[in-house]
């Protein structure tokens, strides 16, 4: 008995769930998947008339975002030092503006998403009028870091492009040199692991931006479409951050 015990509590998988689950970001990425989840079941049950499951799940969405906020509180700052790095940074100008620009966004977006959340715990009293305005300035943020992240993306998978050709050309005219065939191999390899990384991005973002958006009432989508979409890019960044701290998965 105490055998098999151990072998469920101390298997590889629980262990690496633990690690996992003992990172902020992790925990983040977990309970975003889990909201957006509940925001399309809600809307699924309350479109089959099904008022109470519904509210359970709404519910549970609301409590989810809320905690979100909380553990968000210290982001701002990390953003902002993001972004000083990247001006510090000898990268293309076009993609040194636009990651500047993201972490900006990203900057207002969070220091105005703690307003929201200190008004919502009645840490601050404000008047509803000014409580919809912070959130929409804050979506407003969201929405700018969003599209600049994708246009980041967009001229990083063009740079990333064009050194691929580059190097398949030397590899075609060049001197066939042992030496240099395995240096080529080992530079193709780290931009095909870079542009992959930049279209897995690329995807999460297109997913994400219809979040905001309608938020600010500038898409006409319904709440299933919006839990979905952020479900499906909760996912994506679980499974990221789950490689990031544990690894990629052996064979």
């Amino acid at each position: 008995m105490s055998t098999l015990a151990s072998q469920v509590v101390l298997h590889p998988y629980i262990s690496q769930s633990l690690k996992y689950g003992g990172t902020n970001v992790g925990r983040d990425k977990l309970y975003r998947t889990v909201q957006y989840f509940s925001r399309f079941l809600a809307w699924y049950l309350l479109s089959r008339g099904e008022k109470a499951q519904a509210a359970r799940w709404t519910a549970l969405k609301n409590h989810l975002a809320l905690g979100r906020k909380l553990m968000r509180l210290g982001k701002p700052v990390e953003h902002l030092q993001a972004a000083l790095r990247a001006a510090q940074s000898a990268s293309e100008m076009g993609e040194q503006l636009t990651t500047i620009g993201r972490q900006l966004a990203y900057f207002g977006y969070l220091s105005y998403d703690a307003i929201v959340w200190a008004n919502s715990v009645k840490l601050i009293t404000l008047k509803p009028s000014t409580s919809q305005k912070v959130t929409k300035i804050s979506n407003r943020f969201w929405l700018s870091g969003i599209l600049f992240s994708i246009t980041s993306g967009l001229l990083k998978a063009g740079r990333l492009a064009r050194e691929a050709r580059k190097l398949r050309a030397s590899e075609t005219w060049g001197e066939k040199d042992l030496g240099d065939e395995a240096q080529r191999e080992v530079k193709q390899l780290a931009i095909e692991g870079l542009r992959a990384d930049a279209r897995y991005q690329l995807i999460i973002d297109i997913l994400d931006i219809w979040i905001p958006a309608s938020n600010l009432g500038l898409v006409n989508v319904n709440d299933g479409v919006v839990g979905l979409a952020g479900m499906i890019s909760s996912v994506m960044g679980l499974r990221a951050q789950w490689v990031a701290v544990n690894g990629p998965k052996k064979n």
